[in-house]
């Protein structure tokens, strides 16, 4: 598990294939999601909108077979003093970045 960082992680997508067509784009969200939670255990994941964009940009019946990203973990406060959140922010990655810890 990754502690507070940024990492560089490659998604297959072509899972979402199986299913139906309309629905491909939506469930490619849902498995980064999910992925990112799995691979960072994280509370809350936000997708940057141009990651978002980039898995729409062939409609919601094609999109990408896998996507590269940069998961920035951090861990912060709440204002009532309860239990640290932590939280994972998605962007898209560049093609030249290689998997793995990101120190950029």
């Amino acid at each position: 598990m990754p502690s507070e960082g940024t990492w560089v992680y490659v998604v297959n997508l072509r899972r979402v294939y199986w299913g139906r067509r309309t629905r491909r784009a939506i469930r490619a969200v849902r498995m980064v999601r999910e992925f990112v939670k799995r691979h960072t255990k994280a509370d809350e994941v936000v997708i940057d909108n141009e990651l978002n964009n980039y898995i729409w940009s062939r409609s919601r019946e094609k999109p990408p077979a896998r996507v590269k990203i940069i998961v920035s973990i951090r861990e912060e406060e709440p204002e009532e003093g309860g239990e640290r959140i932590r939280k994972a922010v998605v962007r898209l990655a560049g093609r030249k970045l290689r998997p793995g810890r990101y120190k950029g």
